[in-house]
């Protein structure tokens, strides 16, 4: 019985984050490709980039409901966004062979940060998830981080081989920030107790970047799953790292390895 790998392809991978709801059309195609010729239980989660996180930004989202600050319609249209990049992520796969099925986080889950409610749900194909604006009995909405989804499907399904983040311009964690970085500068096995430098998008940004990815890859690795960050725009990487062969990347191990 092949084993189950939970992979996330970042919003930054496949969307240009710098244009509102553009998508990266041939990164998608590309990791469709990967994903086709895996013979894995595979577990899509996938980023929101310039389908959400801007829109997201600017109506201040990930703080719940603001009073005095119309936010509820930036709801509405921050969700159709991401349904729209869902449904292209979800036809590229479809395209490529694949049997995959989405579901809509705002429909079955309920809270953010990695103790949200709702129960995982599972197709006996690939399963598709994404990050989201979802109901929160608190803040009456918030955004459902991607990464906290990878924890929860990586760390509660059974037979989880490994989770991999797919990443967008470098090849894992680096020690100098990655316009400064060479080959050298990869850091190929990396804990919480070690600095790295990453870009965080903070204008655009609303869930973390790079250091929510390392450090709920971290918490993943507690549980004895194998954890990768690797450039997802390398499709060769993608699969071994979802085969389990040996990938140029960051390998990611929890604080007491």
């Amino acid at each position: 019985m092949p084993g189950t790998v939970v992979i996330k392809w970042g919003g930054g991978l496949i969307t240009h984050k710098d244009r509102l709801c553009s998508v990266n059309m041939e990164v998608i195609d590309s990791l469709s490709k990967v994903c086709a010729s895996s013979n894995k239980n595979l577990v899509i989660v996938h980023g929101a980039g310039s389908f959400g996180h801007m829109k997201a930004k600017k109506f201040r989202l990930a703080e719940g409901d603001i009073p005095g600050l119309e936010q509820l319609q930036a709801v509405d249209e921050v969700r159709n966004d991401m349904l729209e990049l869902n449904r292209i992520v979800t036809e590229s796969l479809t395209e490529h062979g694949v049997s995959a099925k989405s579901f809509p986080p705002h429909i079955w889950a309920k809270g953010t940060g990695p103790n949200f409610e709702g129960e995982l749900p599972i197709h006996d194909g690939v399963t598709i998830v994404y990050g989201d604006v979802v109901d929160d009995e608190e803040n009456v909405f918030g955004i459902l981080s991607g990464d906290d989804l990878m924890l929860r499907y990586a760390t509660e399904l059974p037979d989880v081989e490994r989770a991999v983040f797919a990443i967008g311009g470098v090849d894992g964690l680096l020690r100098v920030p990655p316009s400064k970085a060479g080959p050298d500068d990869l850091i190929e096995v990396w804990n919480p107790d070690m600095v790295f430098e990453g870009v965080h998008e903070s204008e655009i940004d609303v869930t973390g970047g790079i250091g929510l990815k390392a450090s709920r890859g971290a918490m993943i690795s507690e549980k004895g799953i194998d954890v990768l960050l690797i450039n997802g725009q390398i499709s060769e990487r993608v699969l071994a790292a979802i085969e389990g062969n040996s990938v140029i990347g960051t390998r990611i191990v929890s604080g007491n390895c």
